[in-house]
């Protein structure tokens, strides 16, 4: 999800609600601690120079149960973050504290705003020598004494 996308949706919705994969909803006494820039800037294991950039919303929840974000809050507090994010549509990175702090991506149903997982990757997969999945060969299979083949009957 890109912040003008959030920033749509927060415009058609009564209540803010964050799903997490798992299907659980966040507490509705949750709150956005941060709205950043975070900027990477790496080399992958093929040697490919690369350059990332994210929105971060950090969410966060205490014992404040009153609480509530109304959508226009935190729209509020997406144009005041416009100084940060400068006026990039950047793709949206959450982070909400589990047993670590996890790292989701976002979408919107229509309803709620659902964190998705995110996946490590090697992103120089050629250069590593992983094949493709597409490409990989079954090993042969081998029995005591007999080697099994394809259309032998062994197997």
């Amino acid at each position: 999800m890109k912040i003008s996308e959030i920033k749509h949706a927060l415009t058609t919705v009564a209540a803010i609600n964050f799903r997490l994969p798992t299907g659980e909803h966040l507490p509705a006494h949750f709150h956005v601690t941060e709205v950043g820039l975070v900027s990477k800037h790496f080399i992958d294991c093929g040697g490919v120079e690369r350059k990332e950039t994210v929105a971060n919303f950090q969410l966060w929840e205490a014992g404040d149960y009153d609480h509530r974000l109304a959508p226009q809050k935190f729209l509020h507090i997406l144009n005041l973050s416009e100084k940060i994010l400068g006026s990039e549509d950047l793709d949206i990175e959450v982070e909400y504290q589990q047993a670590t702090i996890g790292k989701f991506g976002l979408t919107f149903d229509g309803t709620d705003f659902v964190l998705t997982p995110k996946q490590t990757a090697c992103l120089a997969q050629d250069a590593c020598g992983i094949p493709d999945a597409q490409q990989i060969a079954l090993p042969q299979l081998q029995m005591a004494g007999a080697a099994c083949t394809p259309g032998g009957g062994c197997c």
